[in-house]
């Protein structure tokens, strides 16, 4: 039976590394010419992106749709050697239907383990180069809230906080600097402000101009002072002081727990995004196990629509899946349902579903 294995194990890596590829050309020559204006206005050439962009880019393209590329392949080529009729001259040979399928487990658990190892190590590195420039095809409003000057306000610990009235991400500068530091009664004990600042990147603090102290003693007397220039250091870069949705994609994995716990020390919780994304990293390879079983069961047997309909069966039912994905972040962000939940909610649903039909194909 080893050849009938690597027969399997050829089919599945030969069609799936053709639907990546082919999926690649089309979605890459389709994104480029909607986004070269954008990113010819904002002073690019599009010949910069194709080399310091897309590269990035694909990777976490094939990784969000590694699942349903996985699905669609399985239903794909089963389907074609099911309509061949080489699986009932394999079972009648007196294999099993489990002992045919062991090559498709042995690939797709190949594939999840690649997927596994990119999505915790690989992608959050590729995601840096991508998420520099990603900000350039958005349209003007979206791009402004990278590039542009917004409201700040965040949490240092227990009892600090900044607040800045405006601030650029990209320069890292900005105005109407306000620290605060209140005592475990929540009574305000020091409070620094300044006109504006920005950070020092070889020297790693913040250089705050025009500033002002003051600093509330236990008799209720204040200490004033004041000076044309502070150099001060909050323990941290502003991309850690000041996250943003794109912060969690750019960490590798024990980066992003360790930055979790560090804000949950804080007191931050708004970190639904952050778990959504670690969560998510395990919970998407695990996927292509299951859509592989799920599609080897509905693809195995001749059916009267043959390859047409298994595939149509596939590619809605993939849609579905990933979307779910989705749209269980949004939820999860809002808080209505816990990240865990909900990034593993599809595999929870699907899970046994795929169950259910390969042994009721394994037992026909």
């Amino acid at each position: 039976m080893k050849i009938i294995d690597l027969y399997i194990i050829k089919k599945y890596l030969g069609t799936f590394g053709f639907m990546l590829g082919l999926l690649t050309i089309i979605v890459l020559v389709i994104d480029v010419q909607a986004k070269a204006p954008r990113i010819e206005s904002n002073g690019f050439k599009v010949s910069e992106f194709l080399v310091n962009f897309y590269p990035y880019w694909i990777i976490n393209l094939i990784i969000t749709f590694m699942s349903i590329l996985v699905f669609i392949s399985v239903i794909f080529f089963t389907s074609k050697i099911a309509n061949n009729t080489e699986i009932v001259a394999i079972i009648s040979s007196g294999a099993s239907f489990h002992r045919f399928a062991r090559p498709y487990l042995m690939t797709s658990g190949f594939i999840a383990l690649i997927a596994l190892l990119i999505n915790h190590f690989v992608l959050p590195l590729s995601n840096i180069k991508k998420n520099e420039l990603e900000p350039y095809t958005y349209n003007a409003v979206s791009r402004a809230e990278f590039t542009g000057n917004s409201e700040v306000s965040t949490q240092l610990s227990k009892t600090e906080y900044i607040f800045i009235k405006s601030y650029n991400k990209k320069e890292k500068r900005g105005s109407g600097f306000i620290y605060q530091k209140f005592d475990k009664n929540k009574k305000l004990i020091y409070q620094l402000n300044a006109n504006d600042f920005y950070w020092d990147k070889d020297k790693k603090y913040f250089s705050l101009n025009n500033y002002f102290e003051k600093t509330i003693n236990k008799d209720d007397t204040e200490k004033l002072n004041n000076g044309n220039t502070l150099n001060k250091s909050f323990g941290h870069p502003p991309e850690e002081l000041f996250p943003d949705v794109l912060l969690g994609q750019n960490k590798t994995t024990p980066e992003l727990i360790k930055f979790i716990n560090r804000e949950k020390e804080k007191g931050n919780a708004n970190l639904n995004s952050y778990l959504n994304e670690l969560y998510q990293r395990t919970s998407m390879p695990v996927s292509v196990i299951i859509l592989t079983i799920l599609g080897l069961s509905l693809s195995s047997e001749k059916k009267r629509g043959g390859l047409g309909l298994n595939l149509a069966l596939g590619i809605a039912l993939a849609f579905v899946f990933v979307f779910s994905f989705e749209v269980l972040k949004v939820v999860s962000e809002n808080k209505s349902l816990p990240p865990l939940l909900a990034m593993w909610f599809p595999n929870l649903i699907f899970g046994p579903i795929a169950l259910y039909l390969y042994f009721k194909r394994a037992n026909q």
